[in-house]
């Protein structure tokens, strides 16, 4: 089990990762303006059932990697690590990138089209090959391989950062109003946002680093 700073630590960074802005919650943004709530909350739906099916495969790989190298592992946490400050610079320079925030309007919900915008949420989050490389790079930093069951550790904490993922798409499904005014009308909110989970994101890749996460794992090689 983590230990409660552990927690903290994993918590707070899966929901600045969670509330930035981003392709995910403007699809759902658009989706939900263009077609209505019920079709917003099926795109939720849709993206967190993606994102457990990444969850399940990155599992079983890390798994493997441990049971054939506990060395292995530990690269795989160092260089998602530098993964996850790379994206936090990413994060900080694309908050001064213009972006088109013109969204589609003309609701009309159906139940064909809630089916549909569920089975693309499903889709384009499978398709999405960033997400699989981001639960390679985040997930494994709070695994502890003395504690056993590895597979287990990363699905729990899998599904914690899905469920968690999706409070910001739910949010915006059911109150998609509001969130558009001013998600289009203040780039300074979207740029905030970025800048602050960008720096979280650079911190937190800092860390782990630099922490001593990985005496487990050495524990066990020797």
């Amino acid at each position: 089990m983590l230990d409660f700073e552990t927690w903290i630590i994993f918590i707070s960074a899966s929901l600045a990762l969670a509330f930035t802005p981003g392709p995910g919650m403007l699809y759902v943004l658009s989706r939900t303006i263009s077609g209505g709530k019920a079709v917003g909350v099926a795109s939720t739906f849709g993206a967190a059932s993606g994102g457990l099916i990444h969850v399940f495969g990155a599992s079983i790989g890390i798994s493997a990697i441990l049971a054939t190298s506990a060395i292995a592992f530990t690269i795989i946490k160092y260089l998602g690590a530098v993964f996850l400050i790379y994206l936090g610079l990413k994060m900080i320079f694309s908050a001064f990138k213009k972006v088109d925030m013109k969204c589609p309007i003309s609701k009309g919900e159906s139940e064909e089209e809630i089916k549909s915008a569920f089975n693309q949420g499903i889709i384009s989050e499978v398709l999405n090959p960033k997400t699989a490389i981001f639960f390679l790079a985040f997930i494994p930093q709070f695994i502890r391989p003395a504690d056993g069951y590895i597979f287990a550790q990363f699905i729990a904490l899998g599904m914690i950062v899905v469920v968690l993922n999706a409070i910001p798409d739910f949010l915006i499904a059911f109150f998609s109003e509001p969130i558009e005014k001013l998600w289009i009308s203040s780039s300074k909110f979207r740029k905030g946002q970025k800048v602050i989970s960008g720096i979280c994101l650079i911190g937190l890749g800092a860390y782990l680093a630099m922490s001593g996460s990985n005496k487990e794992i050495h524990a066990t090689s020797t």
